[in-house]
């Protein structure tokens, strides 16, 4: 028993010993150029992520109705289109294909971003007949795509160059651009449009309200930024929202936001796949 204790006491002598001669740890203060240097480091990454790979857009119209609703907020990948580079060599890259969405700068409007649907690529021959595509003399089943209807409804009534594109001539005082009225018969060929090299040709979902390729011409392949990937945020929006661009307008649906975030928010469509 005596021994026990000995050996206890020796112990707890051993440590006492230990400790006094350690040295008390002191907790590092990060200076101030430390906390600027990691609020920059972020903010590089962050400036990185949203220029060159993902980026977030707003669907301001209904010409994509309804695959995409006015007030969907979709992340956009830009990567998978962009020109394939040698440093990056583990990234996906690949062709715009027939059906993809895209996002890309409306052609002769460089700052205006434009989502719709490629409906048809490089070397395609395309006519409408009815609003139902027909691609290389093969009717295409688009089941998300809206054509005209005979129910009586004047939103679905038929158009003759809208919907027989590009049989007839664009009337005047349509919504064509005088560019591509010059240019459109120039890429017929027995009754089909023809899509040159390096072009695209893109229609919105909503086929009876989409000013698409029909309006204004070919898609570039270098106007195209990127794909929505999904919607990560849904809010109820009117559908005027887009023509509010003063700031009394702008201030004051963020306060509505605020105020209904809760009850406008389309939860449902939170991370839904855009496709």
């Amino acid at each position: 028993m005596q021994s026990q204790r000995q050996q206890i006491t020796t112990e707890k002598t051993l440590a006492g010993k230990q400790l006094a001669q350690d040295p008390p740890q002191t907790q590092h203060e990060e200076t101030p150029f430390e906390f600027f240097a990691s609020i920059c480091s972020v903010l590089v990454v962050g400036i990185f992520v949203i220029t060159f790979i993902f980026q977030n857009f707003e669907i301001p119209s209904s010409s994509m109705e309804k695959t995409l609703l006015i007030g969907d907020h979709v992340l956009v990948d830009r990567i998978s289109f962009a020109p394939p580079t040698r440093w990056v060599p583990f990234v996906h890259y690949r062709n715009v294909r027939r059906g993809d969405i895209i996002v890309f700068f409306k052609p002769g409007e460089p700052k205006l971003f434009l989502v719709k649907r490629v409906v048809a690529i490089p070397g395609d021959h395309l006519h409408l007949d009815h609003g139902i595509v027909y691609l290389n003399g093969q009717a295409q089943n688009m089941p998300f795509a809206t054509v005209p209807s005979e129910d009586g409804n004047p939103n679905d009534e038929f158009y003759p160059y809208r919907d027989d594109f590009p049989a007839v001539p664009p009337p005047d005082g349509s919504d064509v651009t005088a560019t591509w009225a010059v240019d459109l018969p120039t890429h017929i060929q027995n009754g089909d449009l023809v899509v040159p090299a390096g072009d695209y040709f893109a229609m919105g979902d909503n086929r009876m309200v989409s000013l698409d390729s029909r309006y204004w011409g070919f898609v570039p392949r270098a106007n195209i930024i990127g794909r929505p990937l999904f919607v990560y945020w849904s809010f109820i929006t009117p559908d005027d929202q887009v023509d509010k661009t003063s700031l009394a307008d702008r201030v004051g649906f963020m306060g509505h936001i605020l105020v209904h975030f809760f009850s406008d928010t389309r939860w449902h469509r939170t991370l839904h796949r855009v496709e």
